[in-house]
């Protein structure tokens, strides 16, 4: 019984241990999401984002008199490529890449590491 409880709080303990660890590459509902460094494929496209170039978005509750903007450096099936949020990307191979997500949100007084960056990326043909 008390093999039993220990195993149990072992692999509690293990798995909050690898929790850090896990990535955030997933493909779902149609959006590929990665972090810097990390490379998601979407469908026969690579994506792999590998800095913030410009994060000038607007902060929620404050009045810009522009929304601002994300651009990040990325590689599309190995080529480098700058990515506009909202605007469609060519890639080598005739596919669009579109960014649509960038987590976390803008925050007055805020300013983000590129390791807490999140991207979700749309493709089409």
């Amino acid at each position: 019984m008390t093999q039993t409880i220990l195993r149990l709080a072992l692999g509690a303990a293990i798995c909050a241990a690898l929790s850090g660890c896990i990535t955030f590459r997933t493909v779902d509902d149609g959006i590929a999401r990665a972090r810097i460094g990390e490379t998601v494929q979407s469908g026969k496209v690579a994506i792999r984002p590998t800095r913030v170039l410009e994060d000038s978005r607007c902060p929620a509750g404050v009045q810009c008199v522009w929304a601002g903007r994300v651009r990040i450096a990325a590689e599309l099936d190995g080529a480098p490529a700058e990515l506009t949020l909202g605007a469609p990307q060519a890639t080598p191979g005739g596919a669009q890449v579109t960014l649509v997500e960038v987590y976390p949100a803008a925050r007055k007084d805020t300013t983000y590491f590129p390791e807490e960056y999140r991207f979700g990326f749309r493709v089409t043909r």
